[in-house]
């Protein structure tokens, strides 16, 4: 929001709505506190139709940015620097409707190699961008997963049980923030204790309770979580406390005894195309229950 007021929107904050509204864009020099990943996109796209040069300092340097650069410059935006913590956007007065493919989800592909890790199992992932998941990738080597990989091909084969790890949080191209509640789900019925720190974003853990009601062993201490492996989970109700949370505990409910119900699934369907279906075909016993 700081950065939209530089570029001269007004803002009102009132009762938890938040309204933005001016009568043009302009463009200027904005420096992040911190490489959001958000805010970055958020005034990349108010500032390819502003007047004038926008140039945006510490900005953050995910794969997503640069996607979301290409696309927009095929759409006739003049948008430089993604990728690298300096970009520069030089304001055009309409942009044209294009056809674009997005780049392969490096967050969905993560996730599905976890849940094949904490089952014991192997998987064959097609459409991997590789230098995407280094940091995943080498984190499950760590935890004694055996990995190849073949241009945009992943292949994992796990142990029958995971090696304990250390884990922090960090701006690309360290460890993804999206990825850490799903390697705490992982890690509950891992060998050894494992410590994980946030240090991206605030208010992560709220779904460690839930994990918690299912069996695992896991204290927060401020952005640190420990992980005290244990060789069972137990399947209950439980609840997505938001999306990679709700992703957690279908990773925890992969391998929990009994079943396991999970509420507000429309959390994780919001960051997850047909994970049920793609479940279903590694062998997973899941059914998706409509309302």
């Amino acid at each position: 929001m700081n950065g939209f007021r530089k570029l001269g929107i007004k803002i009102e904050e009132n009762a938890g709505f938040i309204r933005c509204y001016c009568d043009k864009i302009i463009g200027a020099d904005i420096h992040l506190d911190f490489p959001s990943v958000g805010a970055t996109e958020n005034i990349i796209m108010a500032a390819v139709l502003a007047e004038g040069e926008t140039i945006i300092t510490n900005a953050a340097m995910e794969p997503e940015i640069v996607d979301l650069q290409n696309f927009l410059n095929k759409m006739g935006a003049k948008v430089k620097g993604a990728g690298t913590n300096i970009i520069k956007i030089e304001g055009v007065k309409k942009l044209k409707s294009v056809s674009y493919n997005i780049m392969p989800d490096r967050i969905e592909a993560g996730t599905l190699l976890c849940m094949t890790a904490i089952t014991g199992g192997n998987i064959i992932l097609n459409n991997v961008n590789i230098e995407h998941i280094n940091p995943i990738i080498h984190k499950l080597e760590e935890s004694n997963c055996k990995i190849k990989t073949e241009k945009n091909i992943v292949i994992l084969e796990a142990p029958k049980r995971l090696k304990a790890l250390d884990i922090k949080t960090m701006p690309h191209p360290g460890f993804p923030t999206d990825m850490q509640s799903i390697f705490v789900a992982m890690l509950t019925t891992a060998k050894g204790t494992s410590i994980v720190v946030e240090n991206i974003f605030e208010n992560r853990y709220r779904y460690v309770s839930e994990l918690q009601r299912m069996g695992a062993k896991i204290t927060v201490e401020g952005r640190a979580a420990i992980i005290k492996g244990t060789k069972k989970l137990i399947g209950t109700n439980v609840k997505s406390t938001d999306l990679r949370g709700g992703a957690a505990m279908c990773t925890a409910g992969l391998v929990a005894r009994g079943t396991t119900t999970i509420s507000n699934i429309e959390y994780i369907l919001r960051g997850y195309e047909k994970l049920d279906e793609k479940l279903l075909k590694l062998g997973a016993n899941i059914t998706k229950i409509k309302n």
